[in-house]
């Protein structure tokens, strides 16, 4: 998995490794292969639910779900989130029709070659490492949900204060080994090659949502 971090996320084309992690909604576990060889999966891999830009982005491809259960595709989220803080998030914030796993461990993400960026006191070599002053140097726009673009550790306190979200000690352990986790998500066919895909690696930076309309064109294209 580290020479998948060297090489950069999984790309159209590759096959999907198989991971298999523990189920938020619904008991057991939840593998990659489950899927194949049986339907096409959208896989999300995010931060997890302290970030508000990933709930927001969960809630927005959420709302495609019946769209894409339509063409035969399943989708999956993934959030490095612990089971039992993510499984109390979504009792009071309830997200119908959600697959949902945990992955606090962020094996998925290493699998998938989406590195977790060290902030460093002076160096950057994006997407390994960026500096603190690079990151502040950041503007962050949400029309609508912020008075005005702000850097990233702003935006995401203010958004979080937005929400009533208070950040819990599973939270916070989650932040102080994985605040750099880049996010992805990847459009398997059904035999778990990728097909389309989007990521903070090559994807306009930090907290970019995927195109909704690249998303769906390509799932017309593999799906029934």
């Amino acid at each position: 998995m580290s020479e998948r971090l060297n090489i950069g996320p999984l790309q159209p084309g590759e096959t999907a490794p198989n991971v298999v992690l523990d189920a938020i909604t619904r008991e057991g576990k939840i593998a990659i292969d489950d899927f194949r060889g049986e339907k096409p999966l959208l896989v999300g891999l995010y931060r997890g639910l302290h970030c508000p830009f990933c709930r927001r982005h969960i809630t927005m491809l959420l709302q495609l779900t019946p769209a894409l259960k339509e063409k035969g595709i399943e989708s999956l989220t993934v959030v490095n989130t612990p089971m039992e803080r993510a499984r109390l998030y979504l009792r009071y914030n309830p997200m119908l029709g959600l697959l949902a796993a945990s992955d606090p461990e962020r094996t998925s993400h290493r699998a998938f070659g989406l590195p977790n960026m060290q902030i460093t006191e002076d160096e950057s070599a994006w997407p390994q490492k960026v500096s603190m002053s690079d990151v502040k140097s950041m503007r962050v726009d949400l029309p609508g949900e912020m008075p005005e673009p702000m850097n990233p550790f702003a935006a995401l306190e203010y958004l979080n204060k937005k929400d009533s979200y208070d950040i819990t000690e599973a939270d916070q352990q989650m932040m102080a080994t994985g605040m750099g986790q880049l996010v992805g998500h990847f459009l398997l066919d059904r035999d778990g090659v990728v097909r389309w895909t989007s990521n903070e690696v090559f994807d306009g930076g930090l907290f970019g949502a995927p195109n909704t309309q690249e998303l769906m064109l390509a799932a017309s294209q593999i799906g029934r």
